[in-house]
């Protein structure tokens, strides 16, 4: 594994080579678009890292996400036609213009022009960094970023009135995003009742090494982006718990008990996808009486690389790959909160609780296990429904190299389709012996009726494919 210091090393030099397109104060020209857009996945993957640092769980991620990217949208959407208001589409949403020192979203001339216009890409870009530096536990670390965003359109020769009135309307759209997040009811999960693990046999209890407390048990509480509640798309009926060894459910215990016996080729191809999609912000090494924090990006924080990753490759223009960031991060956002809707109505125990309880005290899995009951799998909803909405929005086949966790030591893999790799990622979670197949497949089929549901509010919003 790397050390702390190649690490860093790795960041600098990653954020380093980032630079805003020269010539940004002539007329546009295809490198520039091309150079804005390229700017984007460097400054959400910045932000991703200070998740990183905060450990942020995976449910919680994902709102940071969908908060994060809205104001970028809702900017873009009031200059670009072709771009549809996020109220048509995100329930509650205000659909009151963006304003700034008395300069409304839609009286901007783009670069140059008259001395009230500010150019709403700069805008949109450094609302990104600025609402995570206001949002996020250890935003500050953001601020870095934010005056090399600054210099660079300095070092450009942009105009500093020009520079300034877009950064106002910026910070205009941050305001006006946390404004209406403080609605969703994330203040008010610290007051609810504590959540006590039950103590019988068929229910979710903490696993080694750190016996992690249950994570966000009230977060079906929290209001969604375009679905209608929490419990609007719920998953199939999970497979009976029993100990009876003829029983279905003792036989997708022995399921994964096996696969993680098998020392041959299939076990190491397995074992390459699980640890690929691993994405556990909560892993643990002990040594001794030692525990180790080792920290990793979520599974939202995954899905948004891809999705900028796929923006990339797919030539997408700047105002288009704000629209397929934040369509996928509100997805994220509502596929976390009908899965948490599922896992703690369910409470279902985890493979490795059954397997030391009744089978082998020795077992371990691959994985090490998160902290939340099992049914059904995140991975297979979340991976799902961003699946169907990048498809949707970007086609049925596109070859991308995902190197997300490249960083982390975990090899680049390559895939021809966003379902393709939705599926990867959800049998990944068997393979790594923390879920059973009926909560993977039943996951898949609560991602899929989501994404499908997203999809269709998109469509009747007008917003249609970019590729």
């Amino acid at each position: 594994m790397k050390s702390t210091f190649q690490i860093i090393i790795l960041l600098v030099i990653f954020f380093g080579t980032v630079s805003l397109p020269a010539g940004l104060a002539q007329k546009e020209t295809k490198e520039t678009e091309a150079l804005l857009t390229g700017n984007m996945r460097p400054s959400i993957f910045a932000i991703t890292m200070v998740m990183v640092h905060d450990v942020v769980n995976p449910p919680a991620a994902s709102r940071y996400y969908a908060y994060i990217m809205l104001g970028a949208y809702d900017l873009v959407s009031q200059h670009d036609p072709a771009i549809v208001p996020p109220a048509a589409f995100i329930r509650h949403y205000p659909a009151t213009p963006i304003v700034s020192g008395g300069v409304d979203g839609h009286s901007s001339e783009g670069l140059g022009g008259a001395d009230t216009a500010y150019d709403y890409r700069i805008a949109a870009a450094y609302s990104i960094l600025e609402t995570g530096r206001q949002m996020l536990p250890s935003g500050f670390m953001l601020e870095d970023e934010e005056k090399k965003f600054v210099q660079r359109l300095q070092d450009q020769h942009i105009p500093q009135p020009l520079i300034d009135r877009s950064l106002a309307v910026a910070r205009a759209a941050t305001a006006k995003v946390i404004g209406w997040s403080r609605s969703d009811g994330y203040s008010r999960l610290s007051a609810l009742l504590r959540y006590s693990p039950l103590k019988n046999d068929s229910s979710w209890y903490p696993t080694p090494p750190a016996y992690i407390e249950a994570v966000e048990p009230h977060w079906r509480t929290i209001r969604p982006m375009v679905i209608d509640s929490s419990d609007q798309f719920m998953p199939p009926r999970l497979t009976p718990f029993s100990m009876d060894k003829n029983s279905e459910f003792y036989r997708l215990v022995m399921e994964v008990y096996t696969i993680s016996k098998d020392t041959g080729a299939q076990s190491l191809y397995e074992r390459t996808i699980a640890g690929f999609w691993d994405c556990n912000p909560f892993a643990v090494a002990t040594s001794g009486h030692m525990a180790i924090g080792l920290k990793k990006i979520s599974p939202g924080g995954h899905w948004m690389d891809i999705a900028g990753n796929a923006a990339l490759v797919a030539h997408v223009n700047f105002d288009h790959t704000i629209e397929v960031e934040t369509l996928v991060a509100a997805t994220l956002m509502d596929a976390f909160i009908a899965c948490w809707e599922a896992k703690y109505k369910t409470n279902r125990i985890r493979p490795e609780t059954y397997i030391d309880r009744y089978i082998d005290p020795r077992w371990q899995p691959y994985l090490q296990t998160p902290p939340f009951p099992e049914y059904s799998s995140g991975h297979s909803v979340i991976s799902t429904a961003s699946a169907e909405v990048l498809t949707y929005l970007l086609g049925e086949r596109l070859d991308y190299t995902d190197n997300a966790e490249e960083l982390f030591d975990i090899e680049p893999r390559t895939f021809h389709s966003f379902r393709a790799a939705a599926a990867e990622a959800a049998i990944s979670r068997l393979y790594g012996g923390i879920h059973y197949r009926d909560g993977v497949t039943s996951g898949q089929a609560q991602g899929k009726a989501l994404g499908e549901y997203i999809v269709e509010q998109m469509r009747k919003a007008g917003i249609r494919p970019v590729r």
